[in-house]
């Protein structure tokens, strides 16, 4: 069967094109038919690239591609003389290469068979996404990663040189625009801003992890502008933006989270960590701020938040059936954790530095309010006010594993 279609109304253009691909593999065989009759030739599934000699009217040669683009099969544009606007004019309307009638032999083979391997490129990917999709990494409503498989894929990824040369962003939605917003907006925003090798995770909550691999504070920044512009004005957004350099998931993922609290609670659009603590350097003495708040957040590390957790954890052990509560505590984050079959739920303290810490709590598929932020000052830290939080967000959860 036929695995290209070339569409010209010109004979001479057509014995020209099958003059010149004569070296394609012995798999490979080219049909030509009209634009008259091509709809029903391209009906036929074995159709892999479709080469399509403009028309005299350039925009209608636009419009015919728009009109037979498809997943199917790429589209290599054949024009007369090259004109760079109609030509990226066509590539925004879906093609995949193009070359003039006149284009050598050897460069038209190039980029036809470069098409093929695209082609191919396309067909794994899409094998790999059902698969994933099947395992229950996906999430079914975004095509974004699901957080549960956040760190031990973003763990993988940075073993790259290239995701080592990225940035890392945490994005959300302000809680005052969430009133106007449709919940797949931001993902539809988020699809039309990132490159095709950029990484997305949905977290709950309703933020998004977005790794940007091989670029700099500059893209990143384009990258969160061109999502608002996506939005438009009515709905705003916040975001946490770090380097990756080296950072592991833990650390990486704490030090945006507090570059995004801090864009929160400043009202920007977008903060860089990085300059964050740039600008504490004008105004502190930071190595000897920054070494009294440590002091003073591992004494409530140790004498107020592990023995919370390890107390609370021995009294609902009983009290909670079927449901599994881990907890740990280290110099990154502190985490108290349930799991159930009907639910899993996630209370996470992060120190990112200085004067507060942050509390994030998060229910398996559900979102806010469910889902909260708390920030507190170090000096409001105690066993009582960190008590009745985890308990608050235990009788939460019994709650959603009773209904």
């Amino acid at each position: 069967m036929d695995n290209i279609l070339l569409i010209t109304e010109d004979e001479n253009v057509a014995e020209s094109v099958l003059s010149k691909l004569v070296l394609l593999r012995e798999s490979d065989s080219i049909a030509v038919c009209d634009y008259k009759t091509s709809l029903k030739a391209l009906q036929n599934s074995c159709v892999s690239v479709v080469i399509l000699h403009e028309k005299a009217e350039k925009e209608q040669t636009i419009n015919y591609i728009n009109a037979i683009k498809s997943d199917n099969y790429e589209i290599i544009l054949l024009v007369n003389n090259y004109d760079s606007e109609f030509v990226l004019q066509a590539y925004d309307s879906g093609i995949n290469d193009f070359y003039t009638v006149n284009t050598d032999a050897h460069e038209m083979l190039i980029r036809t068979v470069n098409c093929f391997k695209f082609r191919t490129l396309k067909i794994k990917s899409a094998r790999d996404y059902i698969l994933l999709n099947h395992l229950g990494a996906i999430n079914d409503e975004t095509g974004f990663y699901k957080y549960k498989f956040c760190k031990p894929i973003i763990e993988d990824y940075l073993k790259e040189p290239k995701i080592q040369n990225g940035m890392f962003i945490i994005l959300a939605v302000d809680d005052a625009s969430k009133t106007r917003f449709s919940g797949d907006r931001l993902s539809k925003a988020i699809k039309q801003s990132v490159r095709g090798d950029d990484i997305v995770f949905v977290v709950n909550g309703g933020k998004f992890y977005i790794l940007l691999p091989n670029i700099e504070k500059a893209g990143a920044f384009a990258v969160v502008d061109k999502i608002q512009n996506v939005l438009g004005d009515k709905i705003f957004i916040h975001a946490g933006l770090s380097k990756i350099a080296n950072k592991s998931f833990d650390r990486l993922e704490k030090e945006t989270f507090a570059a995004y609290s801090e864009a929160c609670q400043t009202n920007e659009r977008a903060v860089f960590l990085e300059e964050k603590v740039k600008g504490f350097d004008e105004w502190m003495d930071e190595t000897r701020n920054f070494k009294l708040f440590q002091n003073s957040y591992l004494h409530k590390l140790e004498n107020v938040i592990t023995p919370v957790f390890y107390r609370l954890q021995k009294t609902y052990e009983e009290k909670l059936f079927n449901t599994k509560i881990e907890q740990y505590s280290d110099e990154l984050q502190s985490v108290f954790r349930l799991k159930n079959k009907k639910c899993e739920s996630c209370l996470r303290i992060i120190y990112p530095g200085l004067t507060k810490l942050f509390i994030n709590i998060t229910y398996e598929g559900l979102e806010s309010p469910e889902n909260r932020d708390i920030e507190l000052e170090l000096n409001e830290v105690n066993q009582n006010k960190i008590s009745k939080i985890v308990e608050d967000y235990i009788k939460k959860f019994k709650k959603f594993v009773k209904e």
